[in-house]
């Protein structure tokens, strides 16, 4: 009987081990949004018709909050990967980087596409500066040419969010 009761609390013991041992290797995941802005030069003359950015130019951080408030500042420059192909959705590794954080691309979806805007939404892997890999939502939008192919992207961490799994 004694041994019986000493058994169960060493398994009791090596859960609760257990347990805080997988919660330590758990890590932080990253909470926060971060935007950017900046040119872009598509492949074509027209949004309508255009399927890839060729050229990233000038992007820098607009807003940031969260986690990515103390490792990143308003007006720093991005690194952004080109050509970025968004038709078809087309995996991207590091499609920007900034302040030791990066993201890759898994999929992305035109929402909209015309002559004047082209709004493009999706899911991705943001990691960096110690936190877990964290899934995260992101978009894009874009004017007309007449505006100079600028561009703004925003992303979030989204902890509750499952890679390849997108927000309802």
């Amino acid at each position: 009987m004694k041994l019986s009761k000493l058994f169960q609390v060493g398994v009791a013991a090596a859960l609760a081990i257990s347990a805080l041992t997988a919660q330590q290797a758990q890590g932080t995941m990253i909470n926060g949004a971060i935007t950017f802005a900046g040119g872009a030069v598509y492949d074509t003359m027209s949004l309508a018709t255009a399927t890839r950015v060729d050229t990233f130019s000038d992007v820098t951080v607009q807003s940031r909050d969260g986690d990515f408030a103390a490792f990143v500042n308003v007006g720093d420059s991005v690194t952004m990967a080109m050509p970025w192909i968004f038709s078809p959705s087309t995996p991207t590794p590091d499609l920007w980087s900034v302040g030791g954080f990066s993201y890759d691309l898994d999929s992305s979806t035109v929402v909209l596409q015309n002559a004047d805007f082209l709004i493009i939404t999706g899911t991705g892997t943001i990691m960096g500066n110690g936190f877990d890999a964290t899934p995260g939502t992101w978009s894009f939008t874009s004017q007309s040419p007449d505006a100079n192919g600028v561009f703004s992207f925003s992303a979030s961490g989204d902890p509750d969010l499952s890679i390849g799994e997108s927000d309802p």
